[in-house]
């Protein structure tokens, strides 16, 4: 498809017509892409899709789940009478008069619903989880309550499910020879925290090299990606502060968020209008009763948003905190060696400066095919952070094989290797992110996101679907990650496909060829070309001029 010719800062003019709330109309049939171009804050197009939910599916969801429940309640009689064997966790009999454990919505929908399509999640592979993987057999004889395992093994399944996108996650090359030294050298693990005896110079290492690859004053690494943010924004705020957290947030920084016993509001998905509303009311409002101001202002995003595919809107929320005197929290899990011309993350995809970013976190799990997380941003920061946080004091340090797999690969990145393969990588990742979305595309696919996100999710709605589309696609050895309820609205079921720069255009021509396949059979090709605006608002509405101290 053609990119629209790039609008003009003032919202007019273009190729095919004139633009309203950074929307291009094209002719009859193409889609519609959402570009902003807000105050010349944008350096590149900005293309993202959410197209509208047909209302025929919308509709037909809606009584697929109805159906499902009703059958759900009718088994659940079945089962409180006898007549149906009862093989989930229930109340003892002598707590009958106690506060019920086990009679909330949730448990439920994973009795009823979850425990029909348990077998799309949680399969065994036994091999490194590279462009292909190995995955162990195994057949279920109690609809889904247990699984056996036949001790087969299915050779070669194309791994679109992975987040190694890099292809870093290799059992051959120079990150696994270094990776093996460090082991015969330093062992497997450390056994105390950094504070203690578990302070090596591998770790040193890997910080000063994590913080001069992002541009910043100073960076502390974690063993956990988890932890780097649940345990560390309690360390950041408190009470007397507030957070302003992103709807599609992920469930680490809403754990961290609520540790920190500071207020929480949120905003619309990278809805910059919703944002600033929050801030303004916080300024004007302060506190709750006592109206004094807050104490500090955190702003709550990620890069990219692992449900969605989408791209935070950077140079707004910047843009924003600096008008409104906030600080910034970005979580680059999946964007940092994913995104931008040097695989530095988002702030390089805008072409930004890492010091308007107040509290940069990221993970080692994904682009460095390894495990951990880091937090980067000003020497005081760290600093503090070496001290207050729980990451740091009460955890064991990272083990040093997994420390050397994250130095080796960043060195490849930022080609002090004295190779450009890791440049090549990045370029490779971006140029298959692009094929695969246009393909599933032009294939007629409902597909969520930014066009330069390398998560890919399908839309698939319909709980059926959901076990239907995964199975299929592993007769046919491919490997899928499909997302249901709680991790996605309950309607919004999705196949996410990750790409990886391992992926060869073979392996991406042959999985397209049998979703394309699959979607036919399943009918999932849903597309209308209708798109849904985020942001429905005048260019000039909102205004980022710097404020004068």
């Amino acid at each position: 498809m053609e990119r629209p010719e790039r609008p003009r800062a003032n919202g007019c003019g273009g190729a095919h017509g004139a633009l309203r709330n950074g929307f291009v109309r094209g002719p009859p049939g193409t889609q519609i892409n959402h570009i902003i171009h807000n105050g010349g804050l944008y350096k590149r197009p900005f293309n993202e899709a959410f197209e509208e939910t047909p209302m025929l599916v919308a509709v037909l969801t809606y009584v697929g789940y109805g159906v499902l429940t009703l059958f759900g309640y009718l088994r659940d009689f079945m089962r409180q009478w006898k007549i149906e064997k009862c093989q989930n966790a229930t109340e003892r009999e002598e707590q009958k008069d106690f506060v019920p454990l086990y009679q909330d919505f949730e448990n439920f929908y994973n009795r009823n619903l979850y425990m029909r399509i348990r077998d799309s999640w949680n399969r065994p592979i036994c091999s490194v989880p590279g462009a292909k993987v190995d995955m162990m057999e195994r057949v279920s004889h109690d609809y889904n309550w247990t699984f056996t395992y036949t001790g087969r093994v299915i050779k070669d399944i194309i791994n679109m499910g992975s987040y190694n996108y890099l292809g870093f996650a290799q059992k051959t090359g120079p990150c696994q020879e270094a990776a093996a030294k460090v082991l015969s050298q330093y062992g497997a693990g450390v056994c105390s925290t950094r504070q203690e005896m578990g302070n090596l110079d591998k770790h040193e290492e890997l910080e000063k090299l994590v913080a001069r690859f992002l541009g910043v004053e100073s960076a502390m690494a974690y063993g956990m990606g988890f932890a780097t943010n649940s345990m560390n924004i309690p360390a950041l705020v408190g009470k007397g502060c507030l957070i302003l957290s992103d709807e599609l947030n992920h469930a680490s920084l809403v754990l961290g968020a609520r540790l920190s016993g500071a207020t929480i509001r949120i905003f619309k998905h990278n809805n910059m209008q919703s944002l600033e509303k929050l801030l303004k009311d916080a300024i004007v409002h302060g506190q709750p009763r006592t109206r004094r101001p807050w104490k500090k202002i955190l702003i709550l995003v990620e890069g990219i948003y692992s449900m969605e595919g989408s791209i935070v809107r950077l140079p707004e929320v910047i843009a924003l905190k600096k008008k409104y005197k906030s600080y910034l929290y970005l979580d680059e899990a999946h964007s940092i060696g994913a995104l931008g011309p040097s695989g530095r993350g988002v702030v390089d995809y805008f072409g930004l400066n890492p010091e308007d970013v107040d509290v940069m976190m990221g993970t080692f799990t994904k682009s460095f095919g390894a495990a951990g997380g880091y937090i980067g941003g000003k020497k005081e920061l760290i600093d503090y952070l070496r001290t207050y946080s729980h990451s740091a004091a009460y955890a064991t340090s990272m083990s040093p094989p997994v420390v050397e797999q994250i130095i080796t690969s960043v060195k490849c990145i930022m080609g002090e290797d004295g190779t450009t393969i890791g440049r090549a990588r990045v370029q490779q990742l971006a140029e298959n992110t692009r094929y695969f979305r246009r393909r599933l595309k032009e294939m007629g696919f409902i597909i969520y996101g930014n066009e330069d996100s390398p998560v890919v999710p399908l839309m698939l709605y319909m709980p059926a679907k959901i076990g239907a589309f995964g199975r299929e696609m592993l007769k046919r050895n491919i490997g899928v990650v499909v997302v249901g309820f709680p991790a996605t609205p309950i309607i919004e079921s999705r196949a996410r496909f990750c790409l990886s720069a391992a992926h060869t255009k073979e392996m991406l021509d042959t999985a397209l060829k049998e979703i394309n396949e699959v979607g036919d059979l399943l009918q999932l090709k849903y597309s209308r070309r209708r798109l849904v605006p985020l942001l429905d608002r005048p260019f000039d509405e909102t205004t980022y001029e710097e404020t004068e101290d």
